[in-house]
This record gives C-alpha cells, structure tokens and sequence, in this order.
C-alpha cells in the first residue's frame, strides 16, 4: 500500500538536467517516487513526463506543493499540472439510446473498477432514464434540435456547474457539440465508433462493410472543435472477414467499445495522458 500519492504532468522544452532537477524537487523535500516515466518529442523539442510519489513523509503541506513546484517549472518554460490520488472525480456520461457504453461505464464503477462518483446522466432522449434509476444517478432529458441547440447547451452547462462535474463522457451521445459549449467546458471524452482516422463521422459500420475491411476499430478520444479530430487516448481493433454482415460489425463494434471507453476513462481518472499539439502521450 502506498498511501495518498501526488502526481506532476509536465511538459516543456527539452533541454539536460530536467529529470534531475524534477526528482531533486520532491527528494529534497524528503519524498519517495514510486512512478516516473518520461518521454522526448524530438521533432517538438519537448520533453514530457509523469512523477509520482508519496505525501507521507512529504515536507511541503499541500497547499504549498503548487507554488514551490512553480518557481522550477517557471524557468523551465513548463506546462505542468498537480494530481492527488485521493481526489475523487466527479463524472457525467451524455448518451442518446444506446446503453451499452453507459451500462459498462456504471458497472465497472459499481465494481471499484472506476474510482470515481457519477452524479448525472445527460441524453437527448428519454429511453434510458431507468438504467439511471437503476444505479440511483439523477437523469436529465434536454431534448436538441437545430433551433434549440444554444439554449439547450447552456442548461447543459448549468448542470455541469451545479453537480460540480470534472468529467464528462460521450457513451454513444450522438450530437455535435459547439465549439462555444468546448471552450466553456473542454474536459471530454469521446468513444468513437472506428478506427480513426478512417470512416469518421457517420455510419462508419456501413462503409466499412461496403470498403471489404479485415479490421474494424474503436477510438477515445478528446473532444475538440473538429469533429472526430481530437486527441486519441486509447483504440483497438478485432479482425472481420467477408462472412460478417454490417450486423455482425455492429455486434463486434460495441465490445470494442465498451472496452476502449472504459480503458481511456481509467487512463484519464489515473492522471496518466498528456496532451500536446493535438497528440497525447499515454504513460501506462
């Protein structure tokens, strides 16, 4: 048992010394590092990392870890972000009527899987409001059409603010969300039904059976103003042949999916992605 950890995501130019001056910080400070991995983008310049360690025995209260941290990264030219491993996020999942992402999504959370809280549910639809009564989680209808979609994205933005939401996962919501509703809120975590960048945007299943494919996919990944342009988190694929139908490559899809979401969440809640230049580092 390691006890309460903390955790740096750093990013910033490349350049000697990073990680001695990064480890000399918390070894100064009479901490023991349980975790340290880095990475160099050499076409970027940068250098990427991700340290953690205990806070037992840890000199600086927490309070004080943010600024003392800062004035190294300062000079660094660091982007960097602080983690406690016993902060529990909250999360929200958005899904239109498929429940196959959402019913994975909460089971693994009932099962300890998943350490996080999940307050709410958000869907354009009706249908699944008693998979939410089910588990005991506040469900909300916010219908969208072409002429509501303003309105109907600010009352989404409400919710988010009154059920204090860290997180918010996309398990098969099948609307587009405005570059305005991202900037407000840009912490997103889309499954997506291919391999992308292949058969982006709809009917992917469809047109992956009229190409012939061999492989089929599932992608998560970060929402961003582009559509199905995000940064990936995580994907996997499962091999198909000439004998599947477009209802066997629905079938085959959504165990891709279950599994891809449920893994980048994991990856997520545990601090390990970091985004850069539309790209992530994944230190699993």
């Amino acid at each position: 048992m390691t006890g309460t950890t903390a955790t740096l995501l750093i990013s910033c130019p490349d350049q000697i010394g990073l990680v001695a001056k990064i480890a000399n910080f918390i070894y100064a400070n009479g901490g023991n590092i349980i975790h340290a991995d880095q990475h160099t983008d050499f076409s970027a310049g940068l250098f990427l990392m991700r340290i953690e360690w205990q806070l037992e025995g840890f000199n600086l209260p927490r309070g004080m870890i943010e600024p003392a941290f800062a004035a190294i990264a300062k000079p660094l030219q660091a982007s960097w972000s602080l983690h406690f491993s016993d902060t529990v996020p909250r999360l929200a999942i958005w899904v239109t009527k498929q429940d196959h992402c959402l019913l994975d999504l909460l089971w693994r959370q009932h099962g300890g899987e998943i350490r996080a809280e999940i307050p709410l549910i958000i869907s354009n639809h009706p249908e699944l409001h008693s998979v939410a009564n089910q588990f005991g989680i506040e469900f909300h209808h916010i219908p969208i059409t072409a002429e509501t979609k303003i309105e109907q994205e600010a009352r989404q933005l409400e919710l988010l603010r009154e059920y204090r939401i860290d997180l918010v996962i996309l398990a098969k919501y099948m609307q587009v969300l405005t570059p305005d509703f991202i900037n407000f809120f840009p912490n997103i975590i889309n499954i997506h039904h291919s391999f992308l960048p292949a058969f982006a945007g709809a009917n992917p299943y469809q047109r992956a059976y009229d190409r012939g494919v061999k492989i089929i996919g599932a992608t998560a990944h970060y929402i961003t103003a582009d559509l199905d342009q995000g940064p990936i988190i995580e994907q996997d694929v499962v091999r198909v042949s000439h004998r599947d139908t477009v209802g066997d490559l629905i079938r085959q899809g959504k165990d891709l999916e279950r599994v891809v979401l449920a893994r980048a969440v994991r990856l997520h809640l545990q601090n390990r992605v970091l985004v850069y230049a539309n790209r992530t580092v994944v230190f699993a």
